[in-house]
């Protein structure tokens, strides 16, 4: 899931000094020698102004300060909030919804998950709106975890009885799923320029430590804790002396015990102050103080809001400028295009293992499997990413989710009959090779695509260039999906033989295919579309491949100033 791997710069809109020192602090990473060889490839940590080192605790390691914890913390269960939506609408729901519909229809789901692509449409208004009572980033968090919580609770009461008949139900389910993806996207974009400010400059580097503690941690109980508790095979085999029908909980019970820990938190924020102590003055230093006469850092006098609206057409007009640059018009394509050959392994093969007998319990124990190399992943990805051309691992990465693609796709074509659910160990450790050598290549290209970013980036609007192009790269794993579904769907041939009668006739719909199956009929699958997608999309990927190969040279041998917005 590449939701979860993004770096934590807020799309900067707060103002022109603001916008400057965000974009000096990534611009001061981007050239400073720990991307160098000196540094051992190493990502470089945040170092203070004074340009002392911080205090270590293991070499080349920074130590988090004292003063810093209790916001560090904060962050992490901010983050974890956030991962919790995330991890159902990106894994837990579509596997659910699955087993009562059609993949087109999975991939009319999937469309809730466009806020997140798309948040730095509406993430200058959030940096730039906010109440000075509350604060800058405040204004922000406690509404919408608030009405975030509300969402929670009401779908706990009525989730279930959608997920009896998902069909009939689709578009309201979407609908809400895609309310509670737009304001956690929204969230993310308030905590993010929050991370900013409150912890010490000596500890920013933590700032994407909790973000990667935090949202894999959501993740992981809304996927991997949620399928396996949910689930009475698990439930009875593990955690019962006495087997039931059901599992520990519902989806409507996790969505409700949840909503009411939104609520809690929230209600704990309001006794937390947006600035510490010990960082006011050196946030107030950082604006101008034509702007914030007479009042703390993160509010803003009455008397000049047009400028504050101008500013925000400027960030708007920003965006526009960037995009308008020649060589962005090639990285743009490379973008949108990069991720297509292996959509429909990421997009569908956990689907069709649950459909070919792999249970929901193996496939939780292979993301729970999963979940600490992400760790480790991310810092030897970091090591092998650094350098005068990021993008040569990138290229790498990017031939590996091809290879990774092609064999799921082989596991899948000679995937055995299953009986009782259970599957050869040999085959099972294989799915979690597969799995895990995706997820290493997918670390690789992420972190070698933020290195380059970093490194073009204009420092004059380091914030909105980074995240104009950190957007465009996420919807490019966004846009293919509900194409693949219909591909999928659209391939497929299926027909219903009856057990009584020799009468066969074709299944055009998902809802035909459970009518045969009530009616004692057994569903005949005489061709599989998603065989037919994946290697028309792996055939891609490799010809994008190539294509891409002869670009990205070009690209990281223009000099910097090809970059810059006049």
């Amino acid at each position: 899931m590449d939701v979860h791997k993004r770096p934590t710069v807020s799309a900067s809109s707060r103002n022109s000094t603001d916008e400057k020192w965000a974009a000096e602090e990534h611009y001061k990473y981007a050239n400073n020698e720990a991307f160098g060889e000196e540094n051992d490839g190493l990502l470089p940590i945040a170092v203070p102004p004074s340009g002392q080192l911080p205090p270590l605790h293991v070499a080349g390691l920074p130590k988090l300060p004292r003063k810093d914890l209790l916001n560090f913390v904060i962050l992490i269960v901010l983050y974890t909030l956030q991962g919790v939506p995330v991890g159902l609408a990106f894994g837990s729901v579509p596997f659910i919804l699955k087993s009562k519909v059609s993949y087109l229809q999975v991939g009319v789901f999937l469309l809730a998950l466009y806020p997140y692509s798309l948040k730095l449409l509406w993430s200058p208004v959030v940096d730039a709106i906010y109440s000075r009572r509350l604060g800058r980033r405040k204004s922000w968090i406690l509404p919408v975890q608030l009405v975030s919580g509300a969402t929670l609770i009401y779908l706990g009461f009525v989730i279930d009885k959608f997920m009896d008949d998902p069909a009939q139900y689709l578009g309201t389910i979407t609908l809400c799923f895609f309310t509670l993806i737009f304001l956690c996207a929204t969230q993310d974009i308030a905590v993010d320029g929050w991370a900013l400010t409150c912890l010490s400059p000596e500890s920013l580097s933590f700032a994407s430590t909790a973000q990667t503690i935090g949202m894999n941690c959501g993740y992981f109980l809304s996927f991997t804790v949620f399928l396996a508790l949910s689930s009475p095979d698990f439930a009875n085999k593990y955690l019962r002396a006495i087997p039931k029908p059901e599992g520990l909980f519902d989806l409507g019970a996790y969505l409700t015990f949840w909503g009411w820990m939104y609520i809690t938190v929230t209600g704990v924020m309001l006794f937390i102050p947006e600035e510490p102590a010990h960082l006011r003055k050196r946030n107030f230093d950082m604006y101008s103080d034509s702007v914030y006469k007479n009042e703390g850092s993160h509010n803003r006098p009455t008397s000049q809001y047009a400028r504050y609206w101008k500013e925000l057409k400027s960030v708007y007009a920003s965006m526009i400028e960037v995009l308008k640059l020649p060589n962005i018009h090639t990285l743009v394509v490379i973008l949108l295009l990069a991720k297509l050959g292996f959509q429909v392994n990421e997009a569908a093969t956990n689907l069709k293992l649950l459909e070919k007998g792999l249970s929901k319990e193996d496939l939780s124990i292979t993301v729970l499997i999963d979940f600490p190399f992400e760790m480790i992943f991310g810092f030897y990805a970091g090591r092998w990413s650094s350098g005068k051309t990021p993008l040569r691992p990138w290229l790498l990465g990017f031939a590996g989710r091809l290879l990774a693609a092609f064999i799921a796709h082989l596991i899948l074509l000679f995937f055995p009959k299953v009986e009782n659910g259970q599957i050869p160990y040999k085959l099972f450790l294989l799915i979690i090779a597969q799995h895990l050598f995706n997820s290493f290549m997918s670390t690789i290209q992420f972190v070698s695509l933020c290195a380059f970013h970093t490194k073009i980036a204009d420092p004059s609007i380091g914030g909105t260039y980074m995240t104009t192009l950190n957007t465009l790269s996420n919807y490019g794993g966004t846009w293919p999906r509900l194409i693949i579904f219909y591909l999928i769907d659209r391939f497929t041939i299926a027909q219903c033989q009856m057990v009584t009668s020799s009468a066969e006739y074709l299944i055009h719909s998902e809802a035909q295919k459970h009518e045969c199956l009530s009616n004692g009929g057994k569903v005949i699958l005489v061709q599989d579309g998603y065989y037919y997608t994946s290697a028309i999309c792996i055939f891609l990927g490799i010809v994008i491949w190539f294509w891409v190969k002869r670009k990205i040279v070009h690209l990281q041998a223009i000099p910097q100033s090809a970059w810059r917005v006049k």
